[in-house]
């Protein structure tokens, strides 16, 4: 699970808007794209602060997501295991379980988690991050809302079948089940 938590949001970080027809697009002061491999999109947005915090969360096709926030000046390492306690305006996720990595040379960590996160998310007007008594990160979510109903489009679109997909025509003499035993043949 760490290593798909950390490849997916490696994957995110590094996506460009050519998935499908989606393009990318700024939404409130987040940008919303589809990621490379077109599984799903993410919202991001970059805080004007010491570090130039990062804040990107990711929506999989199937529903799944991952947050990840990144900062130049903290010092976690790739692969640390950390409880970090996130508080919402709606919603709190005490002792949660986070992962350290490490994109664009900056640090920080990525976790996910169930899927009402996102309606959270989108409802609230900030989000505080804590390693038990000591602060790691207050975030303004303006705009959360608005970014947060893009990216489930961008994910719809991403389930869309494309208009370049190609299917070969049922010619009618492939069997639907070719494995099965073969029906014995009246002997005449």
């Amino acid at each position: 699970m760490l290593r798909v938590l950390a490849c997916s949001t490696a994957v995110l970080m590094s996506a460009a808007a050519t998935a499908g027809s989606y393009a990318t697009q700024d939404v409130a002061g987040w940008m919303v794209a589809a990621s490379k491999d077109g599984h799903g999109c993410f919202v991001t947005k970059t805080f004007n602060r010491t570090g130039a915090t990062t804040v990107l969360l990711g929506l999989d096709r199937s529903g799944g997501n991952r947050l990840s926030v990144l900062n130049s000046n903290w010092s976690i390492k790739p692969k640390d295991r950390l409880k970090l306690d996130f508080a919402l305006s709606h919603g709190a996720y005490p002792k949660h379980f986070a992962i350290g990595i490490a994109s664009d040379d900056k640090q920080g960590f990525v976790t996910n988690f169930e899927a009402q996160f996102l309606a959270y998310f989108a409802k609230s007007e900030f989000l505080n991050i804590a390693r038990g008594d000591v602060p790691v990160e207050r975030l303004n979510l303006a705009g959360s809302g608005p970014a947060t109903v893009e990216l489930k489009k961008c994910v719809a679109a991403q389930r869309a079948p494309s208009s370049t997909d190609e299917t070969a025509p049922d010619t009618g003499d492939i069997p639907t089940d070719p494995f099965a035993p073969r029906s014995r043949e009246p002997k005449g």
